[in-house]
């Protein structure tokens, strides 16, 4: 016996109960992608360019293709929008709910306000090959985002509308600019129940703004190769967050500022955001790392910089019941991405609001 058949609010169907669909590739007019680099047939769905993946390291190599905070938007009044994904991944992670790995979920928008919908349940049974999801909707016209997979590559994914439904171009985010983020597997989104429950993408919905997710599970190291892409790019803020992943404070030292310095360079009036990691805990190491970070931000501002601003990863998980703000001590569940998204948000709130 499964708990589907004891619970029916438990049961994930794996057959789409509805076969007369329209089917669209995210490529395919008038959905947009947002959040990726590119896609290809041989690769699939990219992060970053397959070259600047190779150079940086061979995490990152296996990571760019993961789909953390890529999203599919469009605007519909179907009743049911299908979901067929095929995915790789190497297994299930005891870390991460399932939907947080390989799953999506779906919002709409209505006057730059989004609401969650539901989520495309993955099933255990089907993951490495692929699997199958609907959603049924109220049948109005909305503007919908749906969040891909965190910790999955995405080799194909098509959406299914209803024949005869109205289709169009998704209302424009009202801060079009993304914001880019760049760090650790907590930026990636580990461990986040759904991939709109990770940070990022709450901060988005707060703000109603696009942004670039460059979180490298246990790689961001700030090697050269990403350090120029980064600095390639054209963000309205740079949240830079990789303390984490630095070995040492020794490698920490020696890539923080220059990291800066170059973007910095191509980019001498973006906000440059500079957070120290949120599982703080008071020892000489984190203390270390922490003044590491805050003294690239202290130079910046005696040179003049009055684009830069500090976060202290300590404070990030304050609030009622901050030892229940991980699943391992380390990566935030979604209590402590609310937090995350809180804390930053506010820092972001004036920096956004002078774009719209």
């Amino acid at each position: 016996m499964k708990i589907g058949d004891i619970d029916k609010n438990l049961k994930v169907e794996t057959k789409l109960p509805i076969t007369d669909l329209k089917w669209l590739t995210p490529l395919d007019d008038p959905l947009s992608l947002h959040g990726m680099y590119g896609y290809s047939e041989e690769l699939g769905y990219m992060r970053i360019p397959p070259d600047v993946a190779k150079n940086t390291n061979e995490g990152v190599n296996w990571l760019f293709r993961n789909t953390s905070g890529g999203r599919i938007r469009f605007k519909t009044n179907s009743k049911y929008i299908a979901m067929k994904l095929v995915v790789t991944d190497d297994g299930i992670m005891p870390h991460i709910t399932a939907i947080g790995q390989a799953g999506l979920d779906l919002y709409r928008t209505d006057n730059h306000i989004s609401a969650y919908v539901q989520s495309y349940m993955p099933f255990f049974g089907g993951r490495d090959h692929g699997y199958e999801s609907i959603v049924t909707t109220d049948g109005q016209m909305h503007t919908y985002t749906m969040n891909m997979p965190l910790y999955s590559d995405v080799r194909a994914i098509y959406i299914g509308f209803e024949p005869d439904a109205i289709l169009e171009k998704a209302d424009p985010y009202a801060i079009t600019q993304p914001i880019l983020y760049y760090g650790s597997s907590i930026t990636q989104g580990g461990c986040a129940s759904r991939p709109g429950n990770a940070y990022q993408a709450m901060i988005s919905r707060r703000f109603d703004c696009d942004f670039i997710n460059l979180g490298f599970s246990g790689n961001a190291k700030g090697e050269p190769a990403i350090v120029q892409y980064l600095a390639s790019l054209d963000p309205c803020v740079f949240v830079l967050d990789y303390d984490h992943n630095a070995p040492n404070a020794q490698h920490l030292q020696a890539t923080h500022e220059p990291l800066f310095q170059t973007f910095r360079a191509a980019h001498p009036d973006t906000p440059v955001i500079m957070i120290s990691k949120p599982d703080f805990k008071p020892n000489t190491e984190d203390e270390a790392r922490r003044e590491i970070i805050r003294t690239t931000y202290n130079n910046a501002l005696t040179s003049g910089d009055r684009n830069v601003y500090f976060i202290d990863g300590e404070t990030l998980f304050d609030g009622p019941c901050r030892d229940s703000c991980t699943v391992d001590g380390c990566h935030p569940n979604d209590l402590g991405f609310f937090r995350m998204a809180e804390k930053i948000g506010n820092v972001l709130e004036p920096l956004l609001s002078a774009l719209k």
